[in-house]
């Protein structure tokens, strides 16, 4: 009986520890603890090299319940004194693949962890390969597929408009230009950005455009954009800029036509009350002359002496676009006046109160006579021209290039729905093309 319970308890014994040898292998962890059979073929130990681990963590670091990373720790050991490897994470997707790498430099054993953040929505296949100091390959190994989201932030463009919702030239308007891609740079795969529609260059770096100096016209603007991913981003905005027109308004005038000493004024009455003038500037002239310091909406005519006066009112709003309006101002002499006074002044009428000396038909006959005299000298003595004479051209001199093109003096130029070539100064101001005088002019 005892030699029964000694043979069962060997029995359970032998069991127990061949249980204990059997490599275990769990979820995506491999172990490798001992020698195999095929030890003479295992690349990795005619390298002098030993898979300690190798595990595969997944990931979701933005915390939204998908997955989006894979993280590979290797843990490696070796029989040299010391050994430089590099570790390659490669991800597949879609026929796309890129890679992550890792140098392990050790002695003994020593482990290292890479991480594989998705770039695309879908299945990434993934594969580890270990690479010796000289740069060959010693061995691949082939981990799992995974279904992965990106919490990087995928190519993304936009273009914002802040502007009226009826644009004329001067309007304030920006364009903002929205972009994002984190997956290319993260994989060394940045794209190009192409901008198209725009009357000027524009660069990269111009996250910001100021459309509000833009010449007038309808504009289709489009941004693309592709990294090496083969990811793509594209937008598109139209746009009209129309030309502001020039200020409207009337003057208005009371006191026109009274005594010099009786109120006088002139006033400028905008066309609509949508548009403010209290910005533009405005100059007032009296015979063309410029009345100085009196940028203002209403004029004293009061302070004008007896006469007729022709005061003229040029308005210039904020794009340089300038109107001009014009009045007649009579001013009569006042009643009181001194002796001095009444001999510099017009004399007033006053009606049938006004004396008048009658002129006689003798001198009003001799004044036909030689009217009609003179009249028969100029009628009959017809001088004809034998000599044309041609004008001088006093223009200034053509701005064009050897090959008669338009000079732009390295300025960045654009041609507009209507066919006029401009350019464009680095202050922003811009210059029209005069075909017929073949020059540039401020616009």
């Amino acid at each position: 009986m005892s030699d029964k319970n000694t043979s069962k308890s060997i029995i359970m014994l032998m069991v127990l520890l061949t249980s204990l040898l059997v490599p275990q292998i769990t979820g995506n962890v491999f172990a490798e603890t001992s020698e195999s059979e095929d030890e003479q073929e295992n690349p990795l130990t005619e390298a002098g090299l030993t898979l300690i681990a190798l595990r595969n963590d997944t990931l979701d670091t933005n915390q939204d319940g998908d997955i989006d990373s894979v993280r590979v720790v290797v843990v490696m050991s070796t029989n040299d004194n010391f050994v430089n490897l590099e570790l390659r994470l490669f991800g597949e997707h879609k026929g796309q693949q890129v890679v992550e790498t890792q140098l392990m430099s050790f002695s003994g054993q020593s482990n290292a962890s890479l991480t594989y953040d998705s770039w695309a929505n879908g299945e990434h296949e993934l594969s580890l390969a270990v690479i010796n100091e000289a740069g060959e390959e010693i061995t691949t190994f082939e981990l799992p597929t995974y279904l992965l989201k990106p919490a990087l932030k995928t190519p993304r463009v936009m273009l914002a408009l802040n502007a009226p919702e009826n644009i004329e030239t001067g309007d304030q308007c920006t364009i903002n230009r929205v972009f994002d891609d984190e997956t290319g740079p993260r994989y060394g795969a940045e794209g190009t950005r192409t901008f198209s529609g725009a009357p000027f260059t524009v660069l990269d770096s111009q996250d910001v455009l100021d459309c509000s100096r833009w010449p007038a016209g309808d504009y289709s603007l489009r941004e693309t954009y592709r990294n090496d991913l083969s990811q793509t981003a594209e937008d598109w905005l139209n746009l009209t800029i129309s030309n502001r027109p020039a200020p409207a308004f009337s003057l208005l005038s009371v006191g026109n036509g009274n005594s010099t000493d009786t109120d006088c004024s002139i006033t400028m009455i905008p066309d609509s009350s949508d548009i403010d003038f209290t910005n533009f500037v405005k100059i007032w002239r009296i015979q063309g002359v410029i009345f100085e310091d009196y940028n203002t909406s209403i004029f004293d005519c009061s302070i004008l002496s007896a006469g007729v006066h022709l005061v003229s009112l040029e308005v210039i709003n904020n794009e340089l676009i300038h109107t001009i309006h014009a009045v007649n101002v009579v001013r009569l002499p006042g009643l009181n006046l001194t002796d001095e006074e009444a001999e510099s002044l017009p004399s007033r009428s006053f009606g049938d109160d006004t004396e008048t000396d009658s002129v006689g038909w003798i001198s009003i006959g001799i004044l036909c006579f030689v009217v009609a005299l003179l009249a028969f000298v100029f009628l009959v003595r017809v001088k004809e021209e034998k000599d044309i004479f041609e004008m001088r051209d006093l223009g200034p001199a053509p701005m064009i290039l050897e090959d008669g093109s338009p000079d732009s003096e390295g300025l960045p130029t654009t041609v507009d729905d209507e066919g006029v070539l401009w350019r464009q100064h680095p202050d922003g101001n811009h210059d029209w093309w005069d075909q017929d005088l073949r020059i540039w002019n401020r616009w």
